[in-house]
């Protein structure tokens, strides 16, 4: 098969699965839950909470059993199209839930979110399959670029749908696009060898992520990037949680701001993905990423002292070139820690560690700014975190990410 029409397909799903990121999970489908559907916005805290929650900790704790199973059973493309499809299905029906169908609603994002976020396990550790390694920074970058134009895209159709009021297609549309685009990557990525039957391979599944675990963790070197890792992670997401709630508080942006800041954030992280590709495997991935956690340093520190709403769109616009950047790099630099036949199992732990990330930020954040009365001390804790993140990850130079086996 042809490595370029692979790579291709594989950034693809990127594009894909970014609409539900978009549409779903960040802008349309929360408001939309919490005035159509919820009977009061504390319902829909309650309930919009627990299913990001359930679903995450699902991700988190079957990542590294499934990427056993995808690595030992052969059957890694057959079990991203199963979680795709998951996905895509919940996220189509998600027009069927009315006013006080909150149940309903909540076990449709729970299967909806859970397909999405699982298929990355398999999805990224195509990557070490599909790109040598003097290109997996560049394809990394490739993949994280369409995404994010995937989820401009997708977004404007929605809004475009809900302006003409039509609200209740915008979710099948979501579900086509993710399923439309994510077709190709169906047909031309590898579909791998068999070494084991399913039956067999599901049985050595946990066995297996257990060993792969402490494999991990008793390797100085992977284990300082998966901490280090988990704790930078943690900023990101408690950056992408509070973000516009940040600046709706604290800056008074308005509803219609704050779509056109998403979008320019949006925008900025697929430039910066596109720009720092090839520049990572230039460079290495360690040296990107490390340049990605000083400037998120200085912003948070930035946006600690801001008083107005320019300021803002700047930092805005400063940290989305570099948000995609950060994970691309992060992505390219952990596929050296992988040993030979191990992508699956490996990117298991790191959706572990991922994934975990997006509770502990995002509570500490919150209770830290309850206490205080201030959303600003809270941008200073997500500094901290930064800061230690980079401190941990200073550790591993080139030289010593190096001598990982490729």
């Amino acid at each position: 098969m042809n490595k370029r029409a692979q790579i291709l397909s594989w950034c693809l799903y990127d594009f894909a699965n970014s609409s539900y990121s978009a549409v779903v999970a960040a802008v349309v489908f929360p408001v939309y839950f919490s005035r159509e559907i919820a009977s009061t916005s504390s319902e829909a805290d309650l309930w919009w909470g627990l299913s990001m929650s359930i679903s995450m900790a699902a991700v988190a704790i079957t990542s590294p059993i499934m990427g056993g199973i995808s690595d030992f059973s052969g059957k890694r493309k057959v079990l991203l199209i199963i979680y795709t499809l998951l996905a895509v299905l919940a996220t189509s029906l998600l027009f069927l839930p009315q006013r006080g169908m909150v149940l309903l609603a909540f076990v449709l994002i729970v299967i909806a979110n859970f397909g999405t976020e699982g298929g990355f396990v398999f999805y990224n550790a195509y990557l070490r399959e599909i790109a040598s390694p003097e290109y997996r920074g560049r394809v990394s970058g490739w993949g994280f670029g369409l995404g994010y134009l995937g989820s401009v895209l997708s977004l404007l159709v929605a809004l475009f749908l809900i302006k003409k009021d039509l609200t209740d297609l915008v979710w099948p549309f979501v579900g086509v696009f993710f399923l439309l685009f994510a077709l190709p990557a169906f047909y031309l990525l590898p579909s791998g060898d068999a070494s084991h039957g399913i039956k067999s391979a599901s049985l050595k599944g946990l066995k297996v992520a257990w060993e792969t675990f402490r494999e991990a963790v008793s390797n100085g070197t992977t284990r300082r990037f998966l901490v280090s890792y988990f704790i930078y992670k943690d900023a990101i997401n408690t950056i992408i949680v509070f973000s516009s709630l940040y600046a709706s508080t604290t800056l008074l942006f308005s509803t219609r701001e704050l779509i056109f800041l998403y979008l320019l954030i949006q925008m900025a992280a697929s430039a910066g993905a596109f720009v720092f590709a090839r520049p990572t495997d230039r460079w290495g991935a360690w040296n990107v990423l490390m340049l990605s956690l000083v400037v998120w340093i200085f912003l948070s520190i930035w946006t600690y002292f801001l008083q107005d709403k320019a300021g803002f769109w700047i930092v805005a616009l400063i940290g989305g070139l570099f948000l995609g950047v950060l994970q691309s790099a992060s992505r390219a630099l952990f596929c050296r820690f992988i040993p030979e036949g191990k992508a699956g199992e490996y990117f298991g732990i790191y959706a572990l560690s991922g994934k975990s990330a997006s509770v502990v930020g995002p509570v500490l954040f919150g209770l830290i700014s309850s206490w205080t009365g201030s959303q600003r001390k809270g941008v200073l804790f997500v500094a901290l975190m930064f800061i230690l993140g980079a401190i941990l990850m200073a550790g591993l130079r080139d030289g010593k990410v190096e001598s990982m086996k490729q």
